[in-house]
């Protein structure tokens, strides 16, 4: 069985917002689009606390962009997004939210960073998104959303690496860039993971 992973479509990812995706409003057609023919949507969520390490305002002098060690691990700093409870962490607008059937939330823990919908970015806490998977008999995952060269990037490799066959909608997912070539770099990596790279008129 397939089921339909929807990443981090969220109103503070989109144009506009405080870590606003180029053109990410773009894959909410093709998110709705496709719901109707899978089985299982599943979607994720970035569920920051207010307080969170990766965001830059938590370390005075620091901008966004900026990378530092947050408790061991590599982190990107981030502008505040997607806290708890706040407008900006709601499914952004036009999302057929009605189609989905599972919230998988992650970023909870304000000492890790979880750009993954199976694990934080230590790898160590599990979502439960692999055993939501598992229970519900699904062998194989076609994922959209935001960000290619981040959450739906490393979403991917999970996925993979939990053992599930892995399709990427290129067209339904948008990255942020923050140098030039990072999606394209993303998309050859996952390539190279066995990630089948396709166009939603090509599923």
């Amino acid at each position: 069985m397939q089921a339909l992973l929807l990443i981090d479509i969220q109103r503070d990812f989109m144009p506009g917002g405080p870590l606003g995706v180029a053109g990410g409003d773009e894959v909410v057609p093709v998110a709705n689009r496709l719901m109707r023919r899978y089985p299982l949507v599943v979607a994720t969520q970035d569920w920051h606390p207010a307080d969170h390490g990766s965001f830059a305002a938590q370390h005075p002098g620091r901008a966004p962009g900026t990378l530092i060690d947050l408790f061991g691990l590599t982190q990107v700093l981030w502008p505040v997004h997607c806290v708890q409870g706040t407008p900006g962490a709601e499914f952004t607008e036009g999302l057929d939210v009605q189609g989905i059937h599972h919230v998988v939330r992650k970023g909870m823990d304000r000492r890790v960073d979880s750009y993954s919908g199976f694990f934080d970015n230590g790898g160590k806490n599990p979502s439960g998104l692999t055993t939501l998977l598992r229970e519900k008999g699904v062998t194989d995952v076609v994922i959209v959303g935001v960000a290619t060269d981040y959450c739906v990037r490393f979403t991917a490799q999970d996925a993979r690496s939990e053992g599930f066959g892995v399709t990427l909608v290129v067209d339904g997912c948008r990255g942020v860039e923050l140098s030039p070539g990072d999606v394209q770099a993303a998309l050859a990596s996952l390539a190279a993971q066995g990630v089948n790279i396709v166009r939603e008129d090509a599923l």
